[in-house]
């Protein structure tokens, strides 16, 4: 691959003889399970976030989930939320016997629109869960003011956005409670499976220790019905060495699109593709790089592949039109910019340790591609 699409191997380089380093502390100890790093990090992400409250859970799924699950959130109850996001977001509605119902998005941003959310509460309706996605923040000022005045929970879906901010906050850390995946190629990501929920209440902290592990704060003993769902203590030491270097990382991805953006004006692309919009609101960390291509999205994306140019498409089918929804009787039409933005969107190579020759040879082979088809 001539420019990958993501390469871990490169990170990985720079912090491997720290991160062996705390693995062995953990071999010695064999404290595989919440042991006292795991305590350390959650410490440590507290300190980060300016947020009370954080605990580690399995996976970012279940960080939506349990968030979900401690609030009583259940069978007849109504979650919105959008349908241009990953699966797992309204997934994890489903597993409490919740329905999602969604909403079309905004055509910028490709966030929630919130101008959309009021016509679709009613009295079944529990909570907002917007999603900060590709690592720029929704708006939340308007969701919040929604959710104010319906007395609604908003439990935020930060799985693409850490480090985010929206204004002087960190994204995560305005709801009720926030879910964040530590999959691998997110952001801060782990070597495996984590994830965690933050929050400034402490009563809903104090439940979800119990929840993560059986229902248990001391051994053998449950007090109430809970899950496994435990960041284990080698992905704790994992994160926390990635911790130290997150805002220069998520400080490299914003340097790189806008380069980017500086390559794609220079060379006159603007007719064909348009470049990530970003919010005044918000920072933009750049989880990924989402250009809209506005001519021929699929073949410029089968060009790129046989020039080993690493690119994905996220999302391009909208989750009210995939077969696993179909309960929700939702049809085509229905959520039109979502449906739109799914034909459109191409998310180009961005890592912190992309090179600026990497990102003009991705610039370059676009340019060829337009250059060829107006042959």
């Amino acid at each position: 691959m001539k420019v990958p699409f993501l390469d871990l191997s490169r990170q990985y380089r720079y912090i491997k003889n720290n991160i062996f380093m705390g693995f062995e502390g953990i071999f010695e100890k064999q404290n595989f399970i919440l042991g006292k790093e795991l305590n350390d990090f959650e410490v440590k992400m507290t300190e980060y976030l300016d947020v009370p409250y954080a605990i580690g859970v399995a996976s970012g799924s279940d960080a939506l989930w349990l968030s979900f699950e401690i609030l009583g959130i259940g069978p007849g109850d109504e979650v919105i939320t959008t349908p241009f996001t990953h699966a797992s977001t309204a997934i994890a509605i489903y597993r409490t016997g919740a329905t999602p119902i969604f909403v079309d998005i905004d055509e910028r941003t490709f966030n929630i629109n919130p101008g959309a959310i009021e016509k679709k509460i009613n009295s079944n309706t529990k909570a907002i869960m917007p999603v900060h996605l590709y690592g720029q923040a929704a708006d939340m000022n308007f969701i919040m003011k929604i959710a104010k005045q319906h007395d609604l929970f908003i439990i935020e879906d930060a799985c693409q956005a850490f480090g985010t901010e929206y204004g002087s906050e960190k994204v995560g850390t305005l709801g009720i409670l926030g879910a964040f995946s530590f999959y691998p190629t997110k952001s801060l990501g782990a070597y495996g499976d984590a994830g965690m929920i933050v929050t400034k209440n402490e009563k809903y902290y104090n439940e979800m220790l119990k929840m993560r592990n059986h229902g248990e704060l001391n051994n053998n003993y449950s007090e109430s019905i809970g899950v496994n769902s435990r960041l284990d203590t080698l992905q704790a030491v994992v994160l926390m060495e990635k911790l130290k270097y997150i805002d220069n990382w998520n400080g490299l991805r914003m340097e790189h699109a806008k380069l980017y953006n500086e390559l794609f004006h220079k060379k006159g692309l603007d007719e064909y593709i348009e470049i990530p919009y970003e919010s005044e609101m918000s920072t933009h960390i750049y989880n990924l790089y989402t250009i809209k291509v506005k001519e021929k999205r699929d073949l410029l994306y089968n060009f790129l592949y046989k020039k080993e140019i690493g690119t994905k498409i996220y999302y391009k089918t909208p989750l009210h039109l995939q077969k696993g929804f179909n309960s929700l009787n939702y049809k085509e039409g229905d959520f039109p910019i979502a449906e739109k933005i799914g034909n459109e969107v191409l998310s180009l190579p961005i890592f912190p340790e992309l090179r600026e020759d990497e990102i003009e040879l991705v610039v370059k082979t676009i340019e060829d591609f337009y250059k060829e088809v107006k042959e």
